[in-house]
């Protein structure tokens, strides 16, 4: 795709996406992204939904990182290791400020995700906020019709309700193994034997015409044959997407396939919703954290460009600017955080062409740097051999960012360098969980939203720390 010409179609998007959906009294209290100013409840950014006329939140609050209690703490019987107090005045401080769309899973936070936020919700009339949760039948166990049936009832118990506003086939698209020759399956059969041979679909259609269901879609990650599939079914008139979750940033917009070249760029993926009228719903706008913790150089570059405004803002800016976005979802574990992306769309100040070409520029800086795309979702844990695969790939990348991932022993900072890889790596993940003890099993790639080739890159660093480590000396 070209993208000097690409880079501009992404302008033509933003036509009408963010002042028609920005209350008139928001105008009067703006917060610039990054300001320390209170926004006023009736500023945050709304968008409505064609299909049921939803006025919804652009900040959509992500429930798969939730706070948990002190450490030494014993854990609650209800909510295990999760601070419920503080889940409830982070939903409560949300909702006090315009965010009334609360994204969750079966399989979020041990589990116990749907429980933390149903308990806090109740509180509040039903009519007050938008519940999206998943069908996160991701074992070979659970593809048959029965037990995926089971696990939407036991989210309506969970989430102590009567009905999902929003219910997604969770990560379509994700290989995984046939349960009776142990083979590995592509993500297109994997969605059609956990979603539509079995029926599953067709039941969760009967359950929106009752009712329980008010909006029926998907998120993708992984095979592109599987989203062009139910795009398909879409088109044919087979089933009617209300909606879809997809990955957007500005980093993936062109660049997703160049960083790994099984990923799809989001520009392709929201062009094809964006042409068939259906709302995207995005996640990863700061890919797992990466796009709020850069180098010192691409740092640099966004604090000259407007020093008031924080690293993440601008991510959160570009993933929310295009029209046809319905709502961004934030994984917010701290309050601070919940209120820096509070003001950030309080209202949204949506990217200008000149800071979109400014944000491509940005992308292509971190696209040099070559970190593993990794967001620390977590799918692909536990690890049958016990490694901390997140951890693996967090440490090497933070050290490319900080500039500690030395090349050449000539260098006059080699040696500062390797001791902050080496001795950073032994306090961030123990000598028994990193990468060196991969055996590569390969369990983990089938999980992998980004595709990455899991095994491949904990050898690849598990070779340079083994370099560095002979070529000796004291750290």
């Amino acid at each position: 795709m070209n993208k000097t010409i690409s880079r501009r179609n992404f302008l033509k998007y933003l036509a009408g996406s963010a002042a028609a959906a920005v209350p008139a009294s928001a105008l009067l209290t703006s917060c610039k992204p990054g300001s320390s100013s209170e926004p006023s409840g009736d500023a945050m950014t709304t968008r409505v939904n064609p299909n049921t006329g939803d006025v919804v939140s652009l900040l959509g609050y992500g429930m798969m990182r939730l706070p948990e209690l002190p450490k030494g703490t014993p854990d609650d019987p209800v909510t295990g290791p999760f601070d419920q107090e503080m889940i409830n005045r982070q939903i409560d401080y949300a909702l006090a400020h315009g965010v009334n769309y609360f994204d969750t899973s079966p399989v979020y936070c041990r589990g116990l995700s749907e429980r933390c936020t149903g308990i806090a919700l109740k509180r509040y009339p039903r009519d007050k906020y938008f519940i999206a949760t998943k069908l996160s039948n991701f074992g070979s166990n659970q593809w048959a019709l029965e037990p995926s049936q089971a696990m939407f009832e036991n989210s309506l118990k969970e989430l102590q309700t009567d009905y999902v506003d929003y219910l997604l086939l969770h990560s379509t698209g994700g290989g995984g193994r046939d349960p009776e020759t142990n083979e590995n399956l592509s993500g297109l059969e994997v969605c059609k034997r956990r979603f539509i041979d079995n029926g599953l679909t067709d039941w969760l259609v009967e359950q929106k015409q009752k009712g329980r269901i008010r909006n029926l879609g998907f998120s993708w990650h992984g095979d592109y044959r599987a989203f062009e599939y139910l795009l398909q079914l879409h088109d044919e008139g087979r089933f009617h997407w209300d909606f879809v979750q997809i990955e957007l940033n500005y980093l993936d917009w062109f660049y997703a396939n160049e960083i790994n070249g099984t990923n799809v760029d989001a520009v392709i993926l929201y062009d094809e919703l964006h042409k068939r009228g259906i709302p995207a719903v995005i996640m990863e706008p700061l890919l797992g954290g990466r796009l709020a913790n850069v180098s010192d150089e691409v740092a640099a570059e966004l604090k000259q460009r407007d020093p008031e405004a924080t690293i993440a803002s601008w991510a959160f800016r570009f993933a929310g600017s295009p029209e046809g976005v319905l709502t961004v979802l934030s994984g917010m574990t701290y309050m601070e955080h919940l209120e820096e992306n509070v003001r950030t769309y309080s209202p949204l100040q949506p990217i200008t062409e000149e800071e979109n070409d400014f944000l491509l520029h940005v992308a292509e800086l971190i696209f040099g740097q070559k970190e593993i795309p990794c967001t620390a979702c977590q799918y692909c844990m536990p690890c049958p051999y016990g490694l901390d695969i997140p951890g693996n790939f967090t440490h090497y990348n933070r050290c490319i960012r900080e500039g500690n991932v030395p090349q050449s022993s000539g260098s006059p900072t080699y040696r500062r360098q390797r001791r902050a890889f080496l001795v950073g790596l032994d306090r961030s993940v123990p000598r028994l969980r990193q990468a060196s003890h991969c055996i590569g099993c390969n369990q983990c790639t089938s999980h992998c939203p980004q595709q990455i080739d899991i095994p491949r890159e904990l050898r690849r660093i598990d070779a340079y720390a083994e370099q560095l480590r002979r070529e000796g000396g004291p750290l």
